[in-house]
């Protein structure tokens, strides 16, 4: 038995939020407003008990704000309005504001976007997608015109304002994942906005706990290399915050019915 002992791995330390103060991380929302709604909601009503001696609560917003769901147009609206009130407020990069900008900038080397959901987004915003047979360069360049027309003030900068990712304590909140051969300065884009299964699968320690959305789980997940709490708000009607205080981690739902 003390032989064994010998090769057992040491427990890492527990990953710890900064001193005196207390941490959200919100799941990809995907076009659900309504959703989004009711989780600043909640956290608004616990703004003030959540505030602690090094400040107000911080929340992070892990990215995916659109596609799929009905109003993508309607979440940005909302976060536009510095809300939820009370709280210190960071938003990342999710793969999808990243190929909605893309669109904008070369719409024929992103037409993929539309069947990831951006054409859910096109609408929310008044805009025709193009036809799914027969479009020409034309078409797509037009939409893409549209689309940039019909952005409310604002939507465009918050979307080119987002973070790729943020570090706070022994955490990095990122949307998808990392590469743990990689400092987390030394991430690439497709790391941060795209990783899934290899980073899913991975056993390697990184520098930090990784809080991370992009991959939808049924329940939120938690272990001491990583937090998972993308919970398919767009398909599920669940969307998930994670609160961070000191060690200690716990998850927090709003749901509603699910989209048709």
């Amino acid at each position: 038995m003390e032989l064994l002992r010998m090769f057992e791995r040491p427990t890492p330390p527990a990953a710890r939020f900064p001193a005196d103060r207390v941490g959200f991380a919100v799941g990809d929302i995907h076009g659900r407003a309504d959703l989004l709604a009711d989780m600043i909601a909640m956290l608004e009503a616990r703004a003030a008990e959540e505030t602690r001696p090094g400040g107000p609560p911080i929340v992070v917003f892990l990215g995916d704000y659109v596609d799929r769901g009905p109003d993508s147009a309607g979440v940005i609206d909302i976060l536009l309005r510095q809300r939820p009130a009370g709280f210190e407020r960071r938003y990342l990069k999710g793969n999808h504001e990243q190929s909605m900008l893309g669109f904008l900038d070369d719409p024929m080397s992103y037409r993929a976007w539309l069947l990831q959901g951006g054409a859910e987004t096109l609408l929310s915003y008044g805009v025709q997608p193009p036809p799914p047979v027969g479009a020409e360069e034309h078409d797509w360049i037009g939409v893409a015109q549209h689309l940039m027309v019909r952005l409310p003030p604002g939507h465009y900068d918050f979307l080119q304002s987002l973070e790729r990712y943020v570090e706070l304590g022994d955490y990095a909140f990122v949307h998808a994942g990392i590469d743990a051969g990689r400092s987390l300065e030394e991430q690439t884009d497709e790391d941060l906005f795209w990783a899934r299964a290899a980073f899913i699968a991975s056993k390697r320690p990184f520098s930090h706990r990784v809080v991370h959305g992009h991959t939808p789980v049924d329940q939120p997940f938690a272990d001491h290399r990583r937090i998972a709490v993308d919970t398919g708000a767009y398909a599920s009607g669940t969307l998930t915050a994670a609160r961070f205080e000191a060690d200690q981690v716990s998850f927090h739902p709003v749901t509603r019915r699910a989209q048709p």
